[in-house]
């Protein structure tokens, strides 16, 4: 049952510390995800060609290279192959009460950064550079993070913004105006994905100084703790989101468009509200939907998705939309070719 508890297996090399948290039996993603992030994704679908355009670009890849092309270069996290990292893993997993354990990769990679990818077979990759400046628990934040995406079928979208990525950084003939219009839809809908998944890796972690924390090294670079204050990162945070500037809500538009992330003291400010509504601890206390069971919760979040946040996305979506209108024909009759 949802009032579970799971203690820590052992204490963190690097924190010292064991901690009890409770497991989350069978709970429904749906409990996580931030309204913008169901606004923007059904804002998504209604683009048109936009289903043509996914059934295209994964047609002329295919599961598996896309599946080897993301791991050649990566190690398999095992008990055998970074253990420390596969024990953060499978404690995630449990506390988050996952349907299955998904493939976990480490990358040699400096970006600080990690990902869920995959078409039907989902699967984790984290960048060594996270690993190199989080503390074991932040580490597992990001890890909880990206189990959030799986559980929320985020994978095959966050793929294929990938790919678009790349297919039209290389000038590559299959990304036309109509692709390039979806990709901007994809980016505006996965900048808003990690709202709710920042709440997944809350959930799994049950304390939000860790999440946080994490957030101010991913924001800032690896530090010592008389360097930086979590609390003046707050305030920062705050004061970004309470910004009414007309000009500045432009300017934070220009700085995100490209991004697939937004930006982390954005982030901070809407854990926060979230946290502060008493939703965050209603879950925690075995108060959630749980997976089969309807959403109750689901209109109300489309109507609470046209607040400011959300109701941008709408917007910035609907233009998108007939941009993809203009070019949609000349997209598909060139792939016919």
């Amino acid at each position: 049952m949802a009032d579970e508890q799971s203690t820590a297996e052992g204490a963190s090399h690097r924190s010292g510390e064991t901690r009890s948290r409770r497991i989350l039996t069978d709970i429904a993603p749906h409990n996580w995800e931030h309204p913008a992030d169901k606004a923007a994704l059904q804002a998504l679908r209604r683009i048109p060609v936009f289903d043509d355009i996914l059934k295209k670009v994964f047609g002329f890849f295919g599961e598996k290279p896309v599946r080897l092309a993301f791991q050649a270069d990566a190690v398999r996290v095992s008990e055998n192959q970074f253990p420390e990292v596969y024990r953060l893993y499978k404690e995630a997993l449990r506390t988050l009460d996952a349907p299955e354990e998904y493939p976990l990769f480490m990358s040699q990679t400096p970006m600080v950064n990690a990902g869920a990818y995959g078409m039907d077979q989902p699967f984790i990759i984290i960048n060594s550079g996270t690993r190199s400046i989080l503390t074991d628990e932040e580490l597992q934040y990001v890890i909880a993070h990206e189990i959030g995406h799986i559980m929320s079928d985020h994978v095959l979208y966050k793929t294929m913004t990938v790919l678009l990525i790349n297919l039209a950084n290389m000038g590559f003939p299959i990304v036309g105006l109509a692709a390039r219009a979806v990709l901007v839809g994809l980016l505006e809908w996965s900048r808003k994905s990690e709202l709710s998944c920042d709440r997944a890796g809350l959930l799994a972690m049950q304390d939000p100084e860790i999440v946080m924390s994490a957030m101010l090294k991913m924001a800032g670079g690896p530090t010592s703790e008389d360097e930086t204050s979590l609390a003046e990162f707050i305030i920062q945070a705050d004061e970004y989101r309470e910004s009414g500037d007309v000009a500045d809500q432009v300017f934070k538009v220009l700085n995100v468009l490209g991004r697939t992330h937004p930006f982390h003291v954005l982030r901070v400010a809407e854990l926060r509200d979230w946290i502060e509504s008493g939703d965050y601890d209603r879950i925690v206390r075995g108060e959630y939907t749980r997976r089969g069971e309807p959403d109750p919760a689901y209109q109300d979040d489309l109507k609470a998705a046209a607040s400011a946040y959300a109701e941008g996305a709408k917007d910035f979506l609907d233009s998108v939309t007939d941009a993809a209108k203009r070019a949609g024909s000349d997209f598909l009759g060139g792939l016919r070719k």
